[in-house]
């Protein structure tokens, strides 16, 4: 029983996530060739050919890349709202039409014994989603590619046993670093990524719920590292007498490499 979740991939080079049960097995995005994730699957004992669906969160390439090639090789259903399809559906290659699948943003649908429940976020995307996923009286959340958070983004998340939220940049990096000034102001602007500050400001909130562990996900390459995204993010919540390692267990996602595997039961 419970709830599996184990990040593959997390960065702006690609994201993948795997979610299951005992008899449900799901991707959260593709964001990486084909090849990669196989691999990474059978790094953590899971089958492709086991795969019951891949959720795509938004369009852009390091959520989408391997998506049509793992449907097409072992027949998977592909589920994104329709604007991320009508932005997609060139980029897949041929899909199956018994393998297009549509749910609509805000509303929840099941895949097999999983509950799945979408939500709006802030992005650059044409329908950019989070997700929440219920099984066994469990709740895992993914909020990543967020220009911001808001309440009705806190209100989804909390109480969530684990998440996987977005820590992308170290400010100062970013503004220092060699990225040309658009791309700066895209990353910094209220639809961009989340700062190491933004996400701890973000759990603090978050926190008000009953999270138990948070999974900090989708480390720029270039404005940022995981040393410096935990300790910005532990301060944080030490500095709001949050206790990192007795109330609340911060653990990092990698962009070369599996995470932790967790099993929350």
């Amino acid at each position: 029983m419970g709830l599996k979740v184990c990040s593959l991939s997390s960065g702006s080079s690609g994201n993948v996530t795997y979610i299951g049960t005992d008899r449900t097995n799901v991707l959260v995005d593709a964001g990486l060739p084909a090849k990669y994730i196989i691999k990474a699957l059978k790094d953590i004992n899971v089958s492709p050919c086991e795969l019951d669906a891949i959720l795509v969160s938004h369009e852009h390439t390091d959520h989408i890349k391997g998506v049509g090639v793992l449907s097409r090789k072992f027949n998977i259903p592909i589920y994104a709202n329709e604007h991320t399809w009508e932005a997609m559906r060139s980029k897949l290659g041929n899909i199956k039409s018994n393998n297009m699948k549509v749910f609509y943003t805000d509303m929840d649908f099941y895949i097999k014994d999983i509950n799945v429940q979408s939500f709006a976020i802030p992005h650059d995307a044409a329908e950019p989603v989070g997700f929440c996923f219920y099984y066994g009286g469990k709740k895992i959340s993914i909020a990543t590619d967020l220009g911001h958070t808001n309440s009705r983004i806190t209100k989804m998340v909390m109480d969530s046993d684990l998440i996987l939220l977005e820590a992308n940049h170290d400010l100062q990096m970013l503004q220092e670093g060699s990225y040309p000034w658009p791309l700066k102001k895209r990353i910094m602007g209220k639809y961009g990524h989340l700062s190491n500050e933004q996400a701890g400001l973000a759990l603090v909130e978050m926190l008000k719920g009953k999270i138990v562990y948070v999974l900090l996900a989708h480390l720029s390459k270039e404005n940022n590292f995981p040393q410096l995204a935990y300790e910005t993010v532990t301060g944080i919540l030490k500095s709001k007498d949050i206790r990192p390692g007795k109330d609340v267990v911060i653990d990092m996602t990698y962009r070369e490499g599996v995470s932790n595997f967790y099993h929350i039961e």
